[in-house]
């Protein structure tokens, strides 16, 4: 009888053990505005900025070389992380509502965009909830002009800072940017003084620890380091010291041409290296209280930028540079698209692996939903769980951006492909296109289309034929 009593008792803690459901793990995505590739030491290890929190979480996950933003400015790639969708594909393709200026001097006539992301669009929140997941969202949004398009109303339960506008304003009186008071309608102001991006950390933790036995998912759209360029609280000092310690070679210069705009090349901004290390810091509280909570086994990170580094402008005066990748935000060569990508969790085999393959923003939502085992449409990404498990090479042909507009950087309209080692901007002004190889020359230094015009012409063909089955809107010649 004492036997027979101990196996049901044995038994029937094995099927408990069985019938137990696994846990769902947590998501805290992280999107930095303006984080330039070369902003962060594990990618650039000559920067001026310091990120030791970055290159921790880059130690403890994986870290992509050549990853890329879906479109060279923010809300084009906002859209394509909510929907896994080509920008074309929702017709926003500038940022929200775009760039005017000298419009009666523009040689050609731009298509119109999409002022929100349609409410018909499946977004990332809405098949985490479907999942089970709670979800949150914190930050900058600027998918939507009108308040019927914000978080709230695409898949988040909670909205804390998103709303029309994609930068901190200034308006005397009103909002003075980074520290409260902020003309936010959805935030409220805290204390004179307060840091806005301490601020959207501190909303972040204290969701983290309210839903320690809820999975979640929680967005975090910090609003740096976009301009205004104000000096964070903390380091600007030192980073002024540091700034005066810098002995560049004497025949470095300070900008290169671009077009009809100029090119920072060397960072030097005080104010901006302590906006840097001000998110680098709320990065490492953020990975501190996951840690506190008992959640850090059971989340994965992902932290990435919406654009390159703004390094270019049609004065001098940028803020930043992006190392030996050329231009910045607004343009389609390297320096415009390429943007840090770190993912940290739980199916990641080894920490501190790099990975060297092309990536783009559209990943994120099969690769997040498939970690969270959701079903969902493939639409224009791909899954990279098989890198992260250790697998080395991705089935994807060719990565294409579409850029028809003009914008404040003194980009001009284009677009452009990748395909391996390969990559070709088509400008639509003047028809030229030109051709680089990135594994010889990652700083698009010399153009290639008259060395090797059939791979040229190939690489055209093949951006025009993907432009058109991605719904593209192309500019046209004024009458």
């Amino acid at each position: 009888m004492k036997k027979w009593t101990l196996a049901f008792l044995v038994a029937s803690l094995f099927f408990a053990c069985q019938d137990k459901p696994e846990k769902k793990p947590n998501f805290v995505f992280i999107l930095v505005d303006d984080l330039g590739w070369a902003d962060i030491q594990a990618n650039y290890a000559d920067t001026f900025y310091e990120t030791p929190h970055l290159d921790d979480m880059a130690a403890m996950g994986m870290r992509f070389t050549q990853a890329y933003a879906a479109h060279p400015v923010c809300s084009p790639t906002r859209a394509a992380l909510m929907t896994g969708k080509h920008p074309n594909r929702v017709n926003i393709t500038d940022w929200i509502p775009g760039f005017s200026r000298d419009r009666n001097n523009w040689l050609l006539e731009t298509p119109a965009i999409n002022h929100e992301l349609a409410l018909g669009e499946t977004t990332l929140a809405e098949k985490f909830k479907e999942g089970g997941y709670q979800t949150f969202f914190i930050g900058k949004w600027h998918l939507g002009e009108e308040d019927q398009y914000w978080p709230e109303h695409q898949g988040f339960d909670i909205n804390i800072g998103g709303w029309s506008v994609g930068a901190p304003q200034l308006k005397k009186g009103e909002a003075n940017g980074y520290y409260a008071p902020y003309g936010n309608p959805r935030l409220e102001d805290g204390p004179e003084g307060e840091y806005l991006t301490n601020r959207l950390t501190a909303e972040s933790i204290q969701l983290i620890r309210e839903n320690q036995d809820n999975p979640f998912l929680l967005y975090l759209s910090f609003y740096t380091v976009h301009t205004p360029i104000q000096a964070a609280p903390e380091r600007h000092d030192y980073f002024l010291e540091k700034k005066e310690t810098l002995q560049p070679p004497a025949d470095q210069a300070t900008y290169r041409s671009e077009g009809v705009g100029k090119t920072k090349l060397i960072q030097d901004n005080a104010a901006y290296a302590s906006m840097v290390s001000a998110m680098d810091d709320n990065v490492g509280k953020i990975l501190q209280a996951l840690k506190d909570t008992g959640l850090e086994d059971n989340t994965w990170v992902i932290l990435t930028s919406d654009n390159g580094g703004l390094s270019t402008l049609f004065t001098e005066g940028a803020p930043t540079a992006n190392g030996p990748l050329r231009a910045g935000k607004g343009w389609c060569y390297e320096g415009g698209i390429r943007v840090p990508l770190i993912i940290k969790g739980p199916g990641i085999k080894q920490g501190g692996t790099v990975s060297h393959t092309p990536v783009i923003s559209m990943d994120m939502f099969p690769t997040l939903l498939s970690l969270a085992g959701i079903p969902h449409e493939n639409n224009d990404g791909k899954n990279l769980t098989p890198l992260l498990e250790g697998e080395a090479q991705l089935d994807r042909e060719s990565l294409i951006w579409h850029y028809p507009q003009y914008h404040g950087s003194a980009w001009k309209p284009g677009s452009a492909i990748r395909e391996g080692k390969w990559k070709l901007i088509h400008f639509y002004e003047n028809q030229v296109s030109e051709l680089f190889d990135l594994e010889k020359d990652p700083g698009e230094n010399e153009n290639l289309s008259k060395v090797f015009p059939e791979k040229a012409e190939e690489l055209q063909h093949r951006l025009m034929q993907q432009l058109e089955a991605t719904g593209a809107r192309f500019p046209r010649h004024k009458q």
